[in-house]
């Protein structure tokens, strides 16, 4: 059984931690025990914060924060930029050993990571598609859905599939209310092209989505 998923995306603003969120409250109502984990926060904690709150934690206590969310830069910047800028690298052995915490208290960690695949984390050595391979769970993509995601979409599946990870599955997130020809088509075509099934199409502002396609990723 695998012990979690990681969600990636597009780019930057695709919704990572929005879905991120919906898929920890949908798994939590089937009683598992899913936590939120966010790697690195760059510029605001928003994101760590949100990611407490979904997970059933408190989102006010500075040691559980930490816990989720180890490495935090003032700098909203690539982690690479905001750690040259603070004089404070990333270790990679950090991220890992707070995955490895959060996945020997809990039945599953949800991984959101920051930006897109290939987004530096400490210089071209080490990246979030290196992250992702470190940790070891399937990986999902979230789609901004927008003019232009079907390249951004088969960029990231093929520099997937380049280091031999294999998409579970990608979520469209439509980031506006009304759609347009490119919006409207693009799930089908990509699903096509790339070979990557989309697991579900996220509405603006939808509040909740379906548990059944992540018990089944995490084989629950």
């Amino acid at each position: 059984m695998s012990k979690g998923i990681f969600i990636t995306a597009t780019d930057t603003d695709a919704g990572k931690t929005y879905v991120s969120s919906l898929i920890l409250r949908a798994l939590r109502n089937e009683r598992v025990d899913a936590v939120g984990y966010k790697p690195i926060c760059c510029g605001d904690r928003n994101d760590a914060l949100e990611l407490a709150d979904a997970s059933g934690l408190s989102d006010t206590d500075e040691d559980v924060l930490n816990r989720i969310n180890p490495v935090w830069m003032k700098t909203p910047a690539a982690p690479h930029v905001a750690s040259m800028f603070e004089n404070k690298p990333v270790e990679k052995e950090v991220l890992l050993n707070a995955y490895k915490a959060l996945k020997d208290e809990h039945a599953c960690v949800i991984t959101e990571g920051v930006g897109g695949w290939l987004v530096p984390i400490n210089g071209m050595d080490f990246s979030v598609a290196e992250l992702a391979t470190e940790i070891g769970d399937p990986v999902i993509i979230v789609v901004g859905n927008k003019l232009g995601a079907l390249n951004h979409t088969l960029l990231t599946v093929e520099a997937m599939r380049s280091r031999g990870v294999e998409p579970a599955g990608l979520i469209f997130n439509n980031l506006v209310d009304e759609l347009d020809t490119a919006t409207i088509t693009n799930k089908g075509i990509v699903e096509d092209m790339c070979g990557v099934e989309v697991i579900t199409d996220v509405i603006r502002g939808q509040e909740e989505i379906e548990s059944w396609p992540f018990m089944e990723i995490l084989g629950l």
